[in-house]
């Protein structure tokens, strides 16, 4: 027995001794009982801390022999898939679907065929998720995205039966040229919607006013009193506006009962316009002749026709003799009008000679 048991033992004889010995004294015991609990006292304590000694031992005797057996390699059953394009309801709008994909075999027996359980998982795990995003809008893709979280949350087996699989971390998004367009298209449609109801509105206004209100001089009289409080003698003031007005808005002509009332009389016809003529248009703004307009008459006047060579010869001698005179730019007017390429030397054959046609002051010099 150790030391320790050994103290213990001491200690539970020390009290159970002084317990019985108090209860003797108090119960007047025969002389024989106090042989028997003394008795007691040598043996009981000792029976106990035997007792609580035996403890269970950890480990089998038999396995402590035995050298550590080496643990297996935890087989990882996940693989993550990122950025598969999946179906939505609008055509050639595809989401990116990504997730973390689990699996187990549901078959361990030792005669189960040889497999690739990631694949099927995988394959298991699309085919859920297209069921739910080939009837989607594209627009909805993080409500989609929680559908899918919850959906595929779920150990479910593979078509095949040979593995049960589920997916975690879900996330469905759109690729950004997608989602730039379905924003552009979304805000054309606001605004398209935003622009019907305007155009509706107008049509429903004009309508009120062309067949209601403006219907005819009565309906105008009574919608214009309705608007003015019942004040009656602002509607009859403006009695011959709203009957112009009513004749404006159905192309007619304002009654001959009411043409007195009218603000803005119709122009008074001209005596031409009441014989059934129109009115002359007003003289326009005659345009002051040029200088070689004035020659241009000279030449008709003297019988120069413009294929006559002598034409543009007497042209010629005109400017250089009205150069000093006029201005250059009148002598640049004439000589463009006039002027012609200079002819072959037989062409004037009989023809005066160009020194006739100057001046007595240019022969001198």
């Amino acid at each position: 027995m150790s030391s320790g048991r050994k103290t213990v033992t001491a200690f539970l004889t020390i009290i159970c001794g002084l317990l019985l010995v108090i209860l003797g004294l108090c119960a007047d015991w025969p002389l024989w009982a106090w042989l028997v609990v003394a008795a007691a006292l040598v043996t009981i304590p000792g029976i106990l801390v035997k007792l609580a000694g035996r403890r269970p031992e950890p480990l089998p005797r038999a396995l402590l022999h035995e050298p550590d057996l080496p643990i297996p390699p935890l087989e990882r059953r996940e693989h993550p898939v990122a950025q598969v394009a999946l179906p939505s309801q609008e055509a050639d709008y595809d989401f990116l679907f990504s997730a973390l994909v689990r699996w187990h075999p549901a078959d361990t027996s030792p005669d189960a065929p040889l497999i690739n359980p990631g694949a099927l998982a995988i394959d298991a795990v699309l085919e859920r998720a297209r069921r739910i995003t080939e009837v989607a809008s594209p627009t909805r893709s993080t409500l989609v995205q929680h559908e899918l979280n919850g959906a595929l949350g779920t150990m479910r087996p593979d078509a095949s039966g040979q593995v049960m699989a589920m997916a975690e971390n879900v996330t469905l998004t759109l690729s950004d040229v997608d989602q730039a367009r379905l924003d552009k298209l979304a805000a054309v449609r606001k605004d398209e919607a935003v622009w019907e109801h305007e155009r509706k509105y107008e049509q429903n206004r004009r309508a009120y006013l062309g067949t209601d209100v403006l219907r005819d001089t009565g309906s105008a009289v009574v919608w214009w009193l309705a608007r003015n409080d019942d004040h009656v003698e602002k509607t009859v003031k403006d009695l011959g506006l709203l009957a112009q007005l009513t004749s404006a808005a159905n192309n007619e002509a304002v009654p001959s009962q009411l043409q007195h009332l009218v603000p803005y009389p119709l122009p008074q016809p001209t005596p031409y316009e009441q014989n059934g003529h129109h009115a002359p248009a007003p003289p326009q703004a005659e345009i002051p002749a040029t200088a070689a307009d004035h020659f241009a008459a000279l030449l008709e006047s003297m019988g120069l026709a413009e294929d006559d060579p002598q034409r543009a010869l007497f042209a010629r001698q005109m400017a250089r003799t009205a150069a000093s005179y006029a201005s250059p730019e009148a002598m640049e007017e004439l000589l463009a009008r006039f002027d012609a390429p200079a002819p072959p030397p037989d062409a004037f054959d009989g023809a005066p000679d160009e020194a006739a046609w100057e001046p007595e002051a240019e022969r001198s010099t």
